[in-house]
């Protein structure tokens, strides 16, 4: 039920957003209007929050003393975060997969022979903010301030990763803080397989003058995510 319920936050997007400004905001690119740019940038969106807010769990185990007796149980602590990150990841794909059933009621067509690319990268992307989701829960005592926390860092990270418009030709103050962004490249990489998007295109990401590949998005994300699996797994393991 609650994963069912917690689709209902992106759909009204891609119905708000991506029905009501299409006419207006026209061709993004050849043969994308603002419809297709937008549902791969809502796939994205779901796999984030539902990432990131997977740390939840861990500071209601600790609220009620579960996480007590899950640190002191006979099993290494690296395994409890990397298990906790692997079933936030998991949760993640999955309701962004059910996001990406309902393509034909937007009029989005894709070749279904891209989803053998297409899960392992949302996949990834989920693990990445998974696993920051949980290194910053471990750290945080209670549940207003994870909230708090999760509100002043998730929506900034969401708005800021080009869900809603295109990375490019931004003013500078805001370009660095999208380039900056870990999930603008994982958002990037679902954008150019759901859409066939080459990176060539005004819809790319530009670092440094280079237009961002989905194997360079992706070495990002893995990179970021690695990092955040380490402090994650350092951080279980400093539990007291």
């Amino acid at each position: 039920m609650r994963m069912v319920t917690s689709l209902a936050f992106p759909l009204l997007f891609l119905v708000v957003f991506g029905s009501g400004l299409s006419g207006a905001m026209g061709m993004l690119a050849p043969g994308v209007d603002f419809s297709k740019f937008i549902f791969p940038g809502i796939i994205g969106m779901t796999v984030l929050i539902t990432s990131f807010m997977s740390g939840v769990s861990v500071v209601w185990d600790r609220e009620f003393g579960f996480l007590k007796e899950v640190l002191v149980a006979p099993i290494s602590r690296v395994a409890v975060a990397a298990g906790k990150t692997l079933g936030g990841a998991t949760i993640a794909l999955i309701q962004g997969t059910i996001i990406l059933a309902f393509a034909p009621l937007f009029g989005i067509t894709f070749p279904l022979e891209i989803l053998p690319r297409l899960l392992p990268v949302m996949f990834l992307v989920a693990c990445a903010l998974s696993a920051m989701g949980i290194f910053l829960a471990s750290r945080i005592k209670s549940m207003e301030a994870h909230q708090a926390v999760m509100q002043l860092l998730m929506f900034p990270m969401v708005f800021l990763s080009g869900v809603f418009f295109p990375v490019n030709n931004l003013p500078p103050w805001m370009n660095i803080l999208v380039k900056i962004n870990p999930a603008t490249y994982g958002i990037d990489s679902i954008r150019q397989l759901v859409l066939g998007v080459q990176p060539t295109t005004s819809l790319g990401i530009t670092v440094l003058g280079h237009t961002m590949s989905i194997g360079e998005d992706l070495m990002v994300v893995a990179a970021f995510g690695l990092v955040m699996v380490v402090l994650a797994m350092w951080s279980f393991g400093a539990q007291e």
